[in-house]
């Protein structure tokens, strides 16, 4: 008779699995933090979408060791590790020429450089980058594919953001169906006259625009970017929640801002699409939770993980009520 184990499975089986698993490559995710050492929600809120995956993976791959790393570039001179599996490289002040030639930049670029690098040569088990707001300007300066120019005015609040075909078809913005996604905004800069020849070279892809395919009536902007293989970004912040973003805009000197800025309809018009689960919260719930959902399954295939589920949703009691923290 088959010997079983407590679960049920019989007992070489358990040997079998528990060896598996001892054997599993630990997974490393990296914070790239752009702020240059100033206090932001940024931290908070990628830390928060970062552990519903990683908690998924754990669940799924009991005694799967998973790694946190929150480096400082622009105000420490930190680097991500180039062992580093994932990096999430966050949005900051300035321009995004702002030292771009000081070593703690050509550092960050090299890091750049070595993703794509390493997704050429080996692409089933290579390292990923997603880049927000002034890393994906930056990103936009280093692989020159198009102008990054300042605009007249700060941009900021909660805009639609426009798919292109090619954004379709990516995993990642697949779900927004209705070809806008419901973002926040808060830049002076802003990715215009793609170099289309160079992102053909590149096998890179415009995923979103600030306006509609063929139209320019809300801006030139683009808003997402697959810059080379391994290497993607938004404009935007997929990583703004509801807390974080009613912080700032409850500031009176914020609030009186955008209401010189955009009239009262329109900020009253942000303010309920907050309250919206098929807008911000959407966003949110499905943009960075759906890259290191698919980052990680692909990685799975190599070193022997068990996938997780695509984010359909994430829990949005996190995108409610989470404290504002500084």
């Amino acid at each position: 008779m088959r010997r079983l184990s407590s679960k049920g499975l019989p007992a070489g089986a358990v040997w079998v699995e528990c060896a598996r698993m001892s054997r599993l490559t630990p997974l490393r995710i990296t914070y790239v933090d752009m702020n240059n050492g100033l206090p932001n929600q940024a931290a908070r809120c990628f830390k928060l979408l970062i552990d519903v995956v990683a908690n998924a993976a754990r669940a799924a791959n009991p005694g799967l060791e998973v790694s946190f790393e929150h480096v400082q570039p622009r105000n420490l001179g930190e680097q991500p590790s180039p062992e580093t599996d994932l990096i999430v490289s966050s949005g900051g002040p300035g321009a995004p020429t702002d030292g771009f030639d000081d070593p703690w930049c050509t550092g960050y670029r090299a890091a750049l450089d070595r993703v794509v690098e390493r997704t050429i040569a080996r692409p089933d088990d290579a390292p990923a980058a997603f880049v927000v707001c002034h890393s994906f300007e930056i990103s936009v300066l280093h692989f020159k594919l198009a102008r990054m120019a300042e605009r007249e005015s700060l941009k900021f609040g909660v805009f639609p953001s426009y798919l292109t075909n090619e954004g379709h078809e990516n995993s990642i913005f697949a779900p927004f169906a209705d070809s806008r996604l419901f973002t926040w905004e808060h830049r002076r800069w802003e990715a215009i006259d793609l170099d289309e020849k160079r992102l053909e070279q590149l096998g890179g892809k415009v995923l979103a625009r600030e306006s509609r395919e063929g139209a320019s009536d809300k801006g030139k902007a683009l808003t997402a970017l697959e810059f080379a293989p391994g290497v993607i970004g938004t404009q935007f912040h997929p990583e703004a929640d509801r807390p974080g973003v009613l912080l700032w805009v409850r500031k009176d000197e914020h609030s009186e801002a955008l209401r010189e800025a955009y009239g009262e309809e329109m900020l009253q018009r942000m303010l309920k699409t907050l309250s919206d689960p098929d807008r911000l919260a959407r966003t949110f719930a499905l943009v960075l939770p759906g890259w290191l959902t698919e980052r990680f399954n692909h990685l799975a295939k190599v070193r022997g993980y068990q996938p997780i589920p695509a984010p359909h949703t994430v829990d949005m009691s996190i995108f409610e009520s989470v404290p504002a923290a500084g």
